[in-house]
């Protein structure tokens, strides 16, 4: 089977349906639980404040799943993840890894560690996974150490 092409740069690898799925259960979510807690004649102010606080912090919490991406550009890759941000340069990434059964993208790198890159995965879009993970493995291949 023939390498694919690699994408043009700068591109952005990030599941777009889960990001969808998650922000928009977290706004639903941070809507339901402010107008319960708004409409309960019952409450006091501050528990209906502490109602509006539980909404926004599952909201933020669902929005901190929502963050991964992978960012190639010429000068290398960003991997964003849940709470931390690693800029690779190009020939630090010695492979590109998505076997069945995993839950993202690890990458294999040149100080021998292996990073995961949770802006790939397959969730609830497996092909586009499979689809990006390849168009990474190209990109590492035409730029990285293979490129020699």
């Amino acid at each position: 089977m023939s390498q694919p092409e690699p994408p043009a740069l700068p591109v952005t690898f990030r599941p777009n349906r889960t990001r969808a799925v998650l922000l928009t259960t977290g706004a639903l979510m941070f809507t339901v639980i402010s107008a319960v807690g708004l409409l309960l004649e019952t409450l006091s102010a501050g528990e209906r404040a502490s109602f509006v606080f539980t909404g926004a912090l599952m909201f933020g919490v669902l929005l901190l799943l929502s963050r991964p991406k992978v960012v190639a550009e010429e000068s290398g890759v960003t991997v964003v993840n849940l709470t931390t941000k690693r800029r690779l340069a190009w020939a630090e990434i010695l492979q590109v890894n998505l076997r069945p059964g995993d839950a993202w993208v690890f990458l294999d790198l040149s100080d021998g560690t292996s990073l995961p890159a949770l802006g790939i995965q397959p969730g609830i879009a497996k092909e586009k996974a499979i689809h990006d993970a390849r168009a990474l493995r190209a990109l590492v291949e035409a730029r990285g150490t293979h490129a020699d």
